[in-house]
């Protein structure tokens, strides 16, 4: 693995993140931002953020693998969403989809909206790999 996670004990408790990633590995991959859009460019879940939290998740993860990285790779997190204050849903359904993996550093940023109508919201990521 080429990162790790640290969470000092005088800094808040992190709920779906890490306050620090150390990343080890010798090439950097970077992700684009990925939605909940299947290859047809129709939505998956209108007006369910879960399920648009999952569904972007599963797309990342299919760009993951064209790279060869894993979620214990990752090291850091962007997230667009038009609904910020919904971060601990966000958090569950970013858990389900990763199987649990430590979460890395991580942003989430409220947008007033996104590229395409309905969308909710918008992942990205950086991995660090050797």
């Amino acid at each position: 693995m080429a990162r790790a996670l640290i969470n000092p004990p005088s800094l808040h408790p992190t709920p779906g993140f890490s306050h620090v990633a150390v990343a080890t590995g010798t090439r950097l991959v970077f992700f684009a931002g990925q939605t909940p859009i299947r290859p047809d460019f129709s939505l998956i879940g209108p007006g369910d953020l879960f399920a648009q939290t999952f569904a972007a998740m599963g797309n990342l993860e299919v760009a993951m693998g064209a790279a060869g990285v894993a979620w214990g790779d990752i090291v850091r997190r962007t997230i667009y969403t038009t609904a910020p204050e919904q971060f601990e849903l966000i958090a569950a359904a970013i858990s389900e989809a990763t199987g649990g993996a430590p979460d890395p550093p991580q942003t989430i940023a409220g947008v007033s909206g996104l590229a395409l109508p309905g969308l909710m919201i918008e992942i990205e990521a950086t991995a660090v790999i050797t």
